[in-house]
C-alpha cells in the first residue's frame, strides 16, 4: 500500500482529473436549453433537462477541487511545483507504468464508462447505481488485492458492454424486449454484487463496508432522481427500464 504522502501526491493528478471531468458535464449541460416555449408556454428554468447534468457536474467539480485542496494543503506549495517540473520530464512516463497508479486508471475508466458509455444509452437509475456500486465498493475497502481483483472485474462487464454494442446485439434484442441494455447492466449489477460478496465474506470489516457501500450506492441515486424526477419534473438523460416502472407506482 502506497505511504500517505504519495498518496496525497497522487490525489492531486486524480483530483484535477475529476474536476476536468465535471467541467466538461457542465460545458456540455450549458448546451442544453435552459428556456424554451411549448405550444406558447413558456417553460420556467428548472423543469430544463440540463439541471441534473449541470448539478451532478458541479458536485463533481467540488469534490475534484476539494480532493486537490487537501492534498496540496498536506504536502505544501514546493512539493506541488516539483510534481509539475516531475511532470515535464521523461522520468513521469516511467511513472505512468507503475502499478501503484491503477487507482488513478481505476478512477479514469469508471467516469469515463460512466459518463460516455452508459449515461447515453442506459436507463439513468441503473447507470447510477452500477457507478457508485463500483466506485465506492473499490476504494473504501481499501485493500490492494481486493482492489485490483474489482477493477479487473469491472474493466471486464465495460468491454462485455462495448462489444454489445458494437456487434449490434443491442438492436437484434430490441425486437424481443424494449430495454436490452438495461437488461444487460441490470445483469452487469448482480454479478458485481455477487462477485463483491464473495470477496468480502470472509473478513467482518470488508463485510460491513461492503453492506454500507451497497445501501449508499442504491439509495442516493433513487432519492436524488426520484426529487428530480417527481418534484422538480426534470427528465432524466436517458429514461428506461427502471424509470418506466417508477412511473407506473408514482402515478398509481
Amino acid at each position: 500500500m502506497m505511504d500517505k504522502d504519495n498518496l496525497r501526491k497522487a490525489d492531486i493528478f486524480s483530483g484535477s482529473l475529476i474536476f476536468l471531468i465535471g467541467l466538461f458535464i457542465v460545458s456540455q449541460a450549458l448546451k442544453m436549453p435552459m428556456k424554451d416555449s411549448w405550444g406558447g408556454v413558456q417553460n420556467v428554468w428548472y423543469v430544463s433537462p440540463a439541471i441534473f447534468p449541470l448539478f451532478v457536474g458541479a458536485i463533481i467539480m467540488l469534490l475534484g477541487g476539494m480532493l486537490v485542496r487537501t492534498a496540496v494543503k498536506e504536502v505544501g506549495i514546493n512539493v506541488l511545483k516539483a510534481l509539475s517540473s516531475f511532470i515535464l520530464s521523461r522520468d513521469f512516463f516511467q511513472f505512468l507504468k507503475l502499478e501503484k497508479n491503477l487507482r488513478f486508471y481505476a478512477v479514469v475508466c469508471i467516469l469515463f464508462s460512466f459518463v460516455f458509455l452508459f449515461i447515453p444509452r442506459v436507463d439513468f437509475f441503473l447507470a447510477a447505481i452500477e457507478f457508485l456500486l463500483v466506485f465506492i465498493t473499490m476504494f473504501y475497502l481499501d485493500d490492494r488485492i481486493v482492489f485490483i481483483k474489482l477493477f479487473r472485474f469491472y474493466a471486464a462487464q465495460v468491454l462485455i458492454f462495448i462489444v454489445f454494442l458494437i456487434t449490434g446485439l443491442n438492436t437484434y434484442f430490441s425486437v424481443y424486449t424494449t430495454y436490452p441494455g438495461d437488461l444487460l447492466v441490470l445483469v452487469l449489477i448482480v454479478s458485481f454484487v455477487v462477485f463483491a460478496y464473495r470477496l468480502t465474506r470472509g473478513n467482518q470489516e470488508f463485510k460491513k463496508k461492503y453492506k454500507i457501500s451497497l445501501i449508499v450506492a442504491i439509495l442516493s441515486p433513487l432519492l436524488v432522481g426520484m426529487i428530480f424526477k417527481y418534484l422538480l419534473m426534470v427528465p432524466m438523460p436517458f429514461e428506461g427500464m427502471m424509470v418506466e416502472l417508477m412511473d407506473l407506482v408514482w402515478y398509481m
